[in-house]
């Protein structure tokens, strides 16, 4: 069926004229993805003149950056995540939808879902991106990806099971590759996994198995490139790599994975028997090249001009990782949050300039906000401008900064107190395995 009234398709265009549309009513803005990119669009309207639809496949918004402690049991689902309604419940003008997309009609102008079509005046795409695996996508059935809390809640799960079934296992070749964990990709999360695995399993683990020494854990990183952390300087690539050596990572560089299995991966001619496999290389953008039908990049992300519109759409915007946006030298911008937050505020103020009647914004720039990566406990690297950041020092002003940047006061104490526990005693409190019956490969 489809829905009527606000919702139905209506003709017309959004209008220079403040609040109103070529029907007489006020301009209807949908925006598609509650990331970063999107809640910035529809918390930067919240008073315009507009009628704002926000939709999203999951009902709550994620602080994706802090996703990978998800994963290694430092922190609850709940620390990182708030509930979408809850973001805009004060925002009179905004309606949020639970749903999937599943196409767009830019000639009638209406976002299609599975039982709606919902009408647009201006339409804003920030769908963000999810794994690729180079075209062999059977391996993410053994090789899942951190991009959501089902994500994170299942590479937990692995991680865990993996030391609960070597805690039974009589055949020491058999433990030896349940405690080995491949980790491919070298960027920022592949790195941050890295240290946080290394120090749930040597830490606190430690001393809680009775058969095994969890200590002995073999974390293998792979990296298809040259260095580490490729998108940073090469001294602090270096940097990483050495940090991560020194507490005992293996590190492989300039190893590609050609196969991927339920028992480990190839890499080249090696074959590597892993209980874990974890992919953080390599992205795959939103459907949203062919719900528009313009040009895309290899990955899928759409093509947009400096006004983060496709060529020919007046009435579109493509945003967040669902967009190859280029800066001044041509070279694409890095698919972090302070890129997604300053293009949903730039798309917010078009907007509102349109309404009221102002010439065009000039072209989008990004405000270089930095790159900060940490390498395990006590070490990270900083990029800002010139300025390079590492170690002790670094490390604070990174768990400053993503503490900032939670969105609610309380997740803010949550997380320090979650922080400092972890410090001073090693502990990871979020150490649950979910999912036994429904998902467990070990116990088939």
């Amino acid at each position: 069926m489809t829905t009527d009234s606000a919702h139905s398709p209506k003709p017309g265009r959004l209008q220079p004229m403040p609040g109103s549309s070529a029907d007489g009513q006020r301009p209807r803005v949908v925006i598609v993805g509650a990331g970063f990119a999107g809640l910035s669009v529809a918390k930067r309207l919240a008073r315009a003149p507009v009628d704002i639809t926000l939709i999203d496949r999951e009902n709550h918004h994620l602080f994706q950056p802090l996703l990978y402690q998800v994963a290694t049991a430092g922190l609850s689902p709940a620390d990182i995540a708030w509930p979408i309604r809850s973001l805009v419940r004060d925002q009179r003008n905004t309606s949020v939808l639970l749903g999937a997309v599943t196409g767009v009609d830019c000639v009638q102008k209406r976002v299609i879902m599975a039982h709606h079509h919902i009408g647009y005046d201006v339409l804003v795409l920030a769908t963000g991106a999810t794994h690729g695996y180079f075209g062999n996508d059977s391996w993410a059935a053994h090789a899942p990806g951190l991009k959501t809390i089902d994500d994170a809640t299942e590479i937990r799960r692995r991680l865990l099971l993996a030391f609960e079934c070597a805690e039974m296992e009589s055949d020491a070749r058999e433990r030896e590759r349940l405690l080995t964990i491949v980790i491919v990709g070298g960027g920022p999360t592949g790195v941050e996994l890295a240290g946080a695995v290394v120090e749930l399993a040597r830490k606190a683990l430690a001393a809680d198995f009775r058969s095994i020494d969890p200590q002995q854990t073999h974390v293998l990183l792979v990296e298809a490139g040259p260095r580490l952390l490729p998108g940073f300087p090469e001294p602090l690539s270096s940097h990483a790599e050495r940090a991560l050596r020194r507490v005992g990572v293996d590190v492989r560089l300039q190893k590609a994975v050609t196969h991927c299995s339920a028992t480990g991966v190839t890499l080249g001619d090696e074959s590597v028997s892993a209980g874990t496999v974890i992919w953080a290389a390599g992205i795959v953008a939103s459907p949203a090249v062919n719900w528009l039908a313009v040009a895309g990049d290899r990955v899928g992300r759409v093509l947009v001009g400096p006004d983060l519109r496709p060529p020919g759409m007046d009435d579109v915007f493509v945003i967040g990782d669902t967009a190859l946006v280029q800066d001044v030298a041509g070279k694409p911008l890095p698919g972090i949050a302070p890129v997604a937050k300053q293009q949903g505020a730039y798309v917010a103020e078009a907007i509102k300039a349109h309404l009221a009647g102002k010439t065009a914004l000039p072209p989008f720039r990004y405000r270089d906000r930095g790159l900060l990566a940490t390498v395990g406990r006590k070490t990270a690297v900083i990029a800002f401008g010139r300025l390079r950041l590492k170690g002790w020092f670094a490390w604070w002003i990174w768990g400053i900064a993503h503490v900032y940047f939670l969105i609610s006061v309380r997740n803010r104490l949550i997380v320090v107190t979650q922080w400092l526990w972890s410090y001073v005693s090693y502990e990871r409190g979020a150490r649950l395995i979910t999912g036994m019956r429904t998902k467990s490969r070990f116990f088939d």
